[in-house]
């Protein structure tokens, strides 16, 4: 194919799109893709060498991407590589408008998209202009000022765009990235994140096997162990996990993960969050931070296999445990998240299978055959999912998740899906009372119908269940079940489609070589015909039910509604696919039928009417000369009969009949055209009598007439979609068709049948015009000269024929002509528009109706605008023609949009993904061919504009203005449209819309202006004209839209003119992004522009620029550069103009204010004018202006700052210790230095001088990056406190201003306003604009601001105490370049204030002190920072002022020791003791905030691996202090109680008081840390585990005391925690220890904790059989309690072991439970009178209890079928219903849960058992009679 192919291109195309081949006109597509392709490089070439970016580099890589869409990548490989590596570069520019670089990006990922096209060995690209790229945008430094506007979609564009470019970095990329981002690897600091996110997106994990040394072999090891050690699921494990299911899936059998398995699978299983246990509180960041769905099912597909074979058996193991909550009665939040699970897995397996199998080798590294999936793998996987699969097909998400899952499932092994799944739909079909059952088996079914009807090897006797399932599924066309008719059309239709409806019964006695299964389905299709007319006759049924009169009272519309024209397109649908597959003598029954049904009823032409004439019409498809032969004559002879009369014709109502015979040829007629031209003359005669009828209803039915025959005649369309070529009307001796069935199409030949218009048929189209449309558009012409009068129906009536003929015959009308508009933009390269072949010759020499219709409708416009503007139907009409005038080539866009749309939903739902190669079935690849044929008609991207088009964009601007709303908003939505099709219009029509918003013309009404105003809007995804990136239109629509403020028409009394305003302003402020300035592109790029014009064929034809020409575009461009600053600066000079207008409305101020505050830029200062305006608006009256003025102001403050000199340092010389060699994180000798020691603070000029301060917290920590960058000296740095004179003219503006006390005065004023009451936080904003002050013009304003911080600190109110706190904030931040006395001065003034207002602290404005203290702290060396430490570190809890200032003040000194991290060790210690004495602390309040300080304190012990041990507090040590003093309480044996009083007694109180008070607090802590640190200290808490266990209370209850409350919430979140397969025998070790204390309670909790404990840790403890014995006897000896509650908590626990399969009902477990009930009980001995009756029960009893209790876990265990043993112990249970309590009870409460959970599906399990187990069961289940 290719090699035929590559002769005629002149090179081999790298991958084409091969539905063009099978176009009717294919021959001549490789010329005009030669053609547009040399103009592509041509073109482009030239634009970037002549440095043109706009308009040529975008208009001919816009050119590039359609071509992609209509071609595919038709391209020589030299080529492809050349595109990729031009646009690379192009990308990567640096100063590159973001709304370009995004455009180009999609392009970019679009040439990358087909990975096996070029390998490695082809292309090499650069990663870190990438890096650099992502970096600046993601992590803008400037964004958050207001400085840099992206749009939302950037992210995933970039991330998409290095995904895609990723294969082809090189072998030393992962290297360099690991050096580059290894230092970011500080797990305190938000640079973790960003770190591991950098890693995920960007390691290369395709490198091929002898190149993996340099691959993921350098952080495999590290990655893991890092993974491994985390245990709380911090936000970066996400990304970790995402890396390595993409590795594992890029390079299956080259890693081992088995080492890895069980944990896997254990973080897997609890990343869905399952509620488990009775008393589960649920951590928020499990489910915030929860994995990825998609990225875990990549990594368990690519797990499976290999020689090992454990990732299957932990697979089968993670669903068993999960089950059951797949049953439909259970529902959560969960419950998504395992439906996603479940539809991804098998569609993963697929995938991997047919990469394994099926795909055609690439330069990807293959799998090896060791680790391919084998036979039995795959069996496994299909059997380990079936359960859940089936279980989730009546999920109340709906069935769809399972269907997908069983159409893949069904793929691999369809023996062992689709009888169980037969087995649930043919019960489901006999039901009457659930629909919901018939649903959700039909689209299951659905799913796996192609897997059925083929058979194959594996299910031979699959087609067999066709017939029956068809019959069965015929009573579902049902009128008054919606849903259900609709999901059986869905399913007809389906199963349908893939078999030949032939009667091939004849065969059995010719041939003899036929199978079991052939002869089986041979005798049964003698049945198809009874299954077309059953299948008819429910359908006429459904007819009847539906007619007008029926549904409707009068009163109401005559539409059919929504849900009626679903059931018409299901039904037509459905038909029309059982005829094209029918045999021809079957048809013929059908349409005797059908003909039959339809001619002798009369029925109404709105619903009924509809649906009868589509049936007809389905049946004329398929085969049109039988049908017409007898339709056509039939409707002709009726409507003449009743027209003989001659009133007829001008009748308001017409005769029922008359109406009926004409819908039906209407339809019948939408046939092949050379079918119709036997009959033209009867048709002919009949348009003529009835397109004139007066009744409107039946001239739009023959105006449909002639619509259709004109299509038919017009277009080209393929005319048969049978399921094989060709049809089946070969005898059935010669061609069996049951070979057929589930056929997939053969793409090579497909032999489509196409109609092409003939020249018969189209002279029959044009005569038809002359006969018709001339008269009309004559009588038109007439009517807007004013020589003939029409009344207002006649001329609607005569527009729409007009319209009628126009969507008839469209495509034979060439396009519009008119001279192309010049001078709208100007460029040096060409910007033509290039035309495709769609099949059809334009015949030059007959009229152009095209034209001729634009000249009348222009007339007749101006003439109904002028003389008659309410005849808004015929406004309607024209609006509409002129919309098909500009784009109507044969079909209508969203016409095409929801057909791709349908295209893809069926494709999806019966797609093979196994075998791939586009194995669709032959109705499906014709479609697609039509498809890509309606493709090009439409493409109409870059056309020209010319003057034609220019006038009706004048005329639609003209309607679009006018006086009626519906006139205007239908009129907008046409010119919306063409606004987005012809190139540049946009600056041709912006002066005319913004003529109306002139507040100098004075005739404006208020509809023009609000027209007007909706076309600056646009639709909601068309072009914004008040918005588009370019600096000549902004310049334009701006400034307009401020001054139409003073324009007559604009009333702000009117909400709707107030609320197009804010839409506007709202759209702008969400779409604007910052447009260029600089366009400059660099010399690389032009070199591989050179080369893509030198290399290849199709040879260019335009010549590679000349020297001069290059220079010229230098030039040009340097122009361009200069013109846009101009523009920009007057851009900004008008806004102030408008602003400084006194009558100007307060709205349009405010929105002037907001578009200045979009145009702040980084690369470009605001001129003084504007700084000068933004900082008067900080004392603005209108707290809107203040807020922009303050995000302004701060922005500027960012673009004067003068930039502060670095330079290299290097790490090991500072500290003069070499750096190791290995990676060693954590503390270190080499950045020792870097740690507070209060014995080397810079407390004089010298040391600060000599200091080496590293701002940034993460660095050092795992390692110093390659080049650590350090500021300069101070002598250096820009000169501080400049004098007046040295300033730059903005800083004087600034300067001028807060020099000034009264501007202080009032700017601080409205600072300490309150904005909303209880609302108000901390602003960034402004702490921006207080550290921009303070860090440009040091201290030069502290004088002025001084005395309102003091005024302020000592003012309680909140609003007062948050300014005052952004303001130093910003102080504190600001001082970072300062000199050492400065800086000193400024905490002399700080301390004092921070310290009074520490001590004035409220409920309301401790947060805000809080964001102060951890702001001003956030990346500062702690050494700068001294001063402040000391400060807050002096005595946090010092009684004074109550306990909730003593709770703040360490709130505060937590935020800001947070924000240090590890680099202050000793403050840590110090903090440590000084709050260990205190830790009895008695105020709730209090203790919870020493709890969250703790955390913060030993949030850096963590047991990282690599991690060297910190010389931070650490875990082991302070729980070692707490036990002994906890020691009272772990030795007395009696219940704690809470018995402290909650006042300071005087007094000293007794030991076991203080350990209650102390156990208190570090229950606060436990609690508080479980959702902040990494990782769990096990060791440590498995020391305070006996002590909470005898605290925890058994029952929920609220009114308990905070103490129990705490301990049972602390037990619940260590249950949940995350344990390594070390850490197990510890704690259950200690569990066992407890299960024997004297505390019921605590025995009875052990089990609620081991329930959770071992779910969550599933995986781990079944990796360990020691571990199963251990768990299983400790259950199984708690069964025998003393205590009922805990036995009856053991059985639920071993119950719901069994169910998740941890454990397994085995034959010794049986016997054990059999022989404790046959435990003999003693006789009851007659008690004497009055003596005390005995209450704790026998021994005996107990044990006899357990083995009930023991039988009863078991039966519970399955609720959902009835495994083997299970009749047998219900039998023994049976056996002690007369026991004595509470044997008796907990039997009857089995039996009655056993009888809940088994009724649903008893027909089914009723069949496990024997006839005599039944009569037992039956007796036991019925409830006894009371009345016997």
């Amino acid at each position: 194919m290719k090699r035929a192919q590559s002769t005629t291109l002149g090179f081999v195309p790298q991958k084409d799109i091969v539905y063009n081949k099978l176009l009717p006109y294919a021959e001549r597509l490789d010329d005009e893709s030669n053609d547009i392709l040399s103009r592509i490089k041509g073109n482009l070439g030239r634009a970037v060498q002549l440095r043109e970016l706009w308009p040529g580099v975008l208009f001919w890589t816009r050119k590039l991407s359609t071509y992609m869409r209509l071609y595919g990548r038709k391209f020589s490989k030299e080529d492809h590589v050349l595109f990729i590596k031009l646009l690379y570069e192009l990308i990567t520019i640096p100063k590159l408008e973001i709304s370009m670089m995004q455009g180009l990006a999609r392009l970019l990922i679009n040439l990358l998209k087909k990975r096996e096209l070029l390998s490695r060995e082809d292309l090499e690209l650069q990663w870190r202009p990438l890096y650099e790229l992502y970096d600046r945008i993601l992590f803008s430094k400037t964004e958050h000022l207001g400085l840099n506007w992206f749009p939302n979609s950037v992210e995933n564009v970039l991330k998409t765009l290095v995904k895609s470019c990723r294969p082809y970095f090189s072998e030393s990329a992962t290297q360099e990235m690991l050096d580059e981002w290894r230092p970011l690897l500080c797990p305190f600091d938000v640079t973790m994140q960003r770190a591991i996110s950098y890693f995920e997106l960007f390691l290369p994990t395709t490198l091929p096997p002898e190149l993996h040394h340099q691959g993921f072999k350098l952080w495999f090891d590290e990655f893991t162990s890092l993974w491994m050690s985390v245990q709380n699921l911090p936000s970066w494990e996400v990304h970790l996990v995402n890396l390595f299911a993409r590795l594992a899936n890029d390079n299956i059998g080259y890693i081992d993960w088995d080492p890895y398995i069980p944990k896997i699978f254990t973080r897997i299983l609890r990343s869905f969050n399952l509620p488990v246990g009775t008393s589960q509180m649920i951590v928020a960041r499990y489910i915030t931070n929860a994995y990825d769905i998609g990225h875990v099912v990549l990594w368990v597909s690519s797990l499976l296999g290999g020689p090992s074979k454990q990732a299957q058996a932990q697979l089968s193991g993670l669903f068993n445990s999960i089950t059951s909550f797949f049953h439909p009665s259970n529902h959560g939040r969960w419950l998504m998240k395992l439906m996603k699970l479940l539809q991804r897995l098998p569609a993963s397996v697929v995938r991997r299978l047919h990469r394994e199998r099926y795909r055609k080798p690439t330069w990807l590294t293959p799998i090896p055959e060791s680790h391919k999936l084998t036979e039995e793998d795959i069996t496994s996987f299909v059997e380990s999912m079936m359960q859940p699969v089936l279980l989730a097909m009546f999920s109340k998400t709906g069935s769809l998740d399972a269907a997908q899952a069983l159409q893949n499932l069904a793929l691999m092994r369809p023996e062992l899906v689709i009888p169980p799944v037969l087995e649930r739909t043919y019960p489901a079909m006999e039901t009457l009372t659930e629909p919901h059952q018939l649903t959700a088996t039909l689209s299951c079914m659905i799913g796996v119908a192609r897997s059925l009807v083929s058979g194959g090897q594996r299910f031979p006797e699959g087609p067999t269940h066709m017939l029956p399932l068809l019959m069965r599924a015929l009573p579902g066309v049902d009128p008054n079940d919606f849903s259900k008719c609709m999901i059986t059309f869905q399913f007809i239709a389906t199963f349908v489609t893939l078999v030949p409806l032939v009667d091939c019964s004849s065969a059995l006695h010719d041939s003899n070589d036929l199978t079991e299964v052939e002869r089986e389905m041979c005798s049964a299709s003698a049945e198809f015909e009874d299954f077309v007319l059953q299948f008819m006759d429910r359908c006429f049924a459904l007819i009847d039910s539906s007619t007008l009169e029926q549904t409707r009272e009068e009163t109401e519309t005559e539409k059919m509604t929504h849900l009626e024209s679903l059931v018409e397109l299901g039904l037509s649908s459905t038909f029309s696919t059982i005829l094209t597959q029918c045999s021809l003598d079957i048809f013929k029954v059908a349409l005797e039928k059908v003909f039959n049904f339809a001619t002798t009823n009369i029925f109404e032409t709105r619903v009924s009417g509809r649906m009868v004439a589509d049936m007809c019409r389905a049946t004329a498809k398929c085969h049109p000369a039988e049908s017409l032969k007898m339709f056509v004559p039939h409707c002709c002879n009726a409507i003449n009969q009743i027209a003989v009369n001659e009133e007829v014709l001008n009748e308001e109502e017409l005769d029922k009949e008359f109406l009926w015979n004409l819908q039906l040829l209407s339809e019948v007629t939408r046939v092949d055209g050379d079918k119709i031209l036997p009959y033209r003359s009867d048709l002919v005669q009949i348009l003529q009598l009835t397109l004139h009828l007066k009744c409107k209803q039946g001239y739009m039915l023959a105006c449909n007439l002639l619509h259709h025959i004109l299509r038919s005649m017009a277009l080209i369309y393929p005319t048969e979609y049978c399921s094989v070529p060709g049809g089946f009307h070969q005898p059935v001796s010669d061609y069996l068709p049951i070979k057929d069935w589930g056929r997939p199409g053969d793409l090579w030949n497909l032999e489509i049948c196409w109609h092409v218009p003939s020249v018969e048929e189209i002279s029959f189209a044009f005569y038809l015009l002359d006969l018709i449309l001339q008269p009309e558009l004559q009588r038109l012409q007439r009517f807007a000269q004013g020589h003939q009068d029409m009344s207002r129906d006649d001329v609607l009536q005569s527009l729409t024929i007009v319209q009628h003929c126009l969507l008839g015959a469209g495509s034979l009308m060439p396009p519009l002509r008119g001279e192309p508009v010049a001078e709208l933009v100007h460029s040096m390269v060409n910007l033509d528009e290039t035309t495709l072949y769609t099949g059809v010759n334009y015949d030059k020499s007959r009229e152009n109706y095209r034209d001729a219709v634009c000249c009348v409708m222009r007339k007749l416009l101006h003439y109904i605008l002028e003389n008659s503007e309410d005849d808004t139907k015929s406004l309607f009409s024209i609006i509409k023609i002129i919309s098909d005038l500009l784009h109507f080539k044969g079909s209508h866009k969203h016409e095409f949009d929801s057909r791709w749309k349908s295209f893809n939903l069926v494709k999806k739902s019966m797609e093979n993904r196994l075998y791939g190669r586009k194995q669709h079935i032959r109705a499906l690849l014709i479609d697609r061919v039509m498809l890509q044929h309606e493709l090009r008609k439409l493409t109409v991207e870059g056309c020209q504009y010319r003057s034609i088009h220019q006038e009706l964009m004048k005329d639609l601007l003209r309607l679009s203005t006018s006086t009626y709303s519906q006139v205007r908003s239908r009129a907008q939505s046409v010119l919306f449209t063409a606004l987005g099709t012809y190139n540049f219009c946009c600056r041709d029509v912006i002066p005319h819309v913004l003529e109306f918003l002139n507040p100098d013309n004075s005739s404006v009404t208020q509809q023009q202006f609000k027209g007007a105003l909706y076309c600056l809007l646009g639709n909601h995804n068309g072009v914004c004209l008040a918005n588009l990136h370019d600096w000549d239109c902004i310049a334009l629509t701006w400034p307009a839209i401020v001054r139409s403020g003073l324009s007559s028409a604009m009333s702000l009394e009117k909400p709707s003119i107030v609320r197009l305003f804010d839409d506007l302003a709202d759209k702008i402020h969400r779409q604007y992004e910052t447009i260029g300035i600089d366009f400059s592109i660099p010399k690389d790029c032009c070199n591989v522009a050179k080369a893509l014009m030198t290399s290849g064929e199709p040879f260019p034809v335009e010549s590679v620029p000349s020297n001069d020409e290059a220079e010229n575009g230098l030039t040009k461009k340097e122009l361009k550069n200069t013109e846009s600053i101009e523009k920009y600066k007057q851009l900004i000079c008008n806004l102030l103009d408008f602003l400084g207008n006194r009558n100007l409305p307060w709205k349009f101020e405010q929105i002037a204010i907001g578009f200045l505050s979009l145009l702040l830029r980084d690369d470009q200062q605001l001129p003084p004018a504007a700084v000068t305006f933004f900082v008067k608006s900080l004392n603005h009256d209108s707290l809107y202006v203040r807020k922009v003025a303050i995000s302004a102001v701060a922005g500027i403050m960012k673009q004067i700052k003068r930039p502060h000199k670095k330079v290299p340092v290097s790490p090991s010389e500072l500290c003069e210790v070499k750096e190791p060699n290995a990676i060693v994180a954590g503390d270190r000798p080499d950045n020792h230095w870097l740690q507070y020691s209060s014995s080397k603070l810079p407390r004089t000029q010298q040391d600060w001088d000599q200091c080496v301060f590293v701002e940034k917290t993460h660095w050092g920590y795992y390692c110093w990056p390659r080049k650590l960058l350090m500021y300069a000296p101070f002598e250096e740095q820009p000169r501080q406190n400049l004098a007046r004179e040295e300033m730059t003219e903005r800083e004087q503006i600034i300067f001028d201003h807060f020099s000034d006390p009264v501007f202080i005065n009032q700017f601080i004023e409205f600072l300490s306003l309150e904005d909303r009451k209880g609302k108000d936080k901390f602003s960034p904003r402004r702490f921006c604009l207080f550290k921009g002050l303070f860090r440009n013009f040091s201290d030069a304003f502290l004088p002025q601001i001084r005395p309102h911080m003091e005024r302020l600190v000592s003012d309680t109110h909140e609003s007062k105490q948050r300014c005052v706190a952004e303001i130093i904030s910003g102080l504190i931040r600001g001082c970072k370049h300062w000199s050492y006395l400065k800086v000193e001065s400024l905490w002399e003034l700080l301390c004092p204030l921070l310290r009074t207002a520490l001590s004035n602290i409220t409920i309301e404005t401790y947060a805000d002190w809080g964001t102060c203290i951890a702001t001003a702290c956030e990346s500062r060396d702690p050494r700068k920072l001294h001063w402040l430490f000391e400060m807050l570190m002096e005595s946090p809890i010092n009684g004074e002022g109550g306990s909730f200032v003593d709770a703040c003040r360490l709130y505060v000194l937590q935020g800001g020791l947070a924000q240090q991290e590890w680099r202050v060790p000793e403050l840590l210690h110090r903090l440590l003791q000084y709050l260990e004495p205190k830790l009895t602390q008695v105020y709730k309040n209090v203790r919870e905030r020493i709890g969250s300080v703790l955390t913060y304190i030993f949030m850096i012990d963590v047991s990282l691996p690599y991690t060297q041990p910190t010389t931070s507090p650490r875990i082991s040590e302070f729980i070692e202090r707490v036990i002994l003093q906890l020691k009272p309480l772990t030795e007395g044996d009696e219940e704690i109680q809470n018995h402290v009083v909650e006042e300071n007694e005087v007094g000293e109180q007794d030991e076991r008081t203080q350990a209650i008070k102390l156990l208190k607090t570090v229950l606060k802590w436990l609690i508080a840390s479980a959702g902040r640190s990494f990782s769990t200290a096990v060791p440590e808490q498995l020391r305070l585990l006996p002590l909470l266990f005898k605290i925890a209370p058994v029952e929920n209850d609220d009114s308990y005391d905070e103490l129990k409350r705490d301990a049972k919430t602390c037990l619940s979140l260590m249950s949940q925690e995350l344990l390594y397969s070390e850490q197990i025998p510890m704690v259950l070790s200690v569990l066992q220890e407890i299960a024997g204390s004297s505390s019921w309670h605590a025995r009875y909790t052990v089990l609620t904790y081991l329930q959770i404990m071992v779910f969550y840790n599933l995986f781990t403890f079944m990796s360990g059989l020691k571990l199963v014995t251990n768990v299983r006897s400790l259950v199984i000896k708690l069964l025998e309690d003393e205590q009922l509650e805990v036995r009856e908590m053991a059985a639920t626990t071993l119950s719901g072991f069994l169910q998740c399969n941890f454990l397994s009902m085995d034959a010794p477990m049986q016997a054990h439970f059999e022989a404790l009930c046959k435990t003999r009980l003693p006789k009851k001995r007659k008690r004497e009178l009055g003596s005390t009756v005995d209450t704790i029960p026998s021994a005996d009893l107990v044990r006899r209890h357990a083995g009930v209790l023991g039988l009863s876990a078991c039966i519970l265990s399955s609720p959902y079928d009835v495994p083997t043993w299970m009749p047998q112990l219900l039998m023994d249970l049976s056996a002690h219903l007369n026991d004595t309590q509470p044997i008796e009870m907990t039997v009857k409460k089995t039996l009655s849960n056993f009888r809940r959970t088994h009724h649903d599906n008893w027909q089914q399990h009723k069949q496990q058992f024997t006839d005599d187990q039944l009569l037992v069961l039956t007796d036991l289940l019925v409830s006894p009679c009371y009345y016997a």
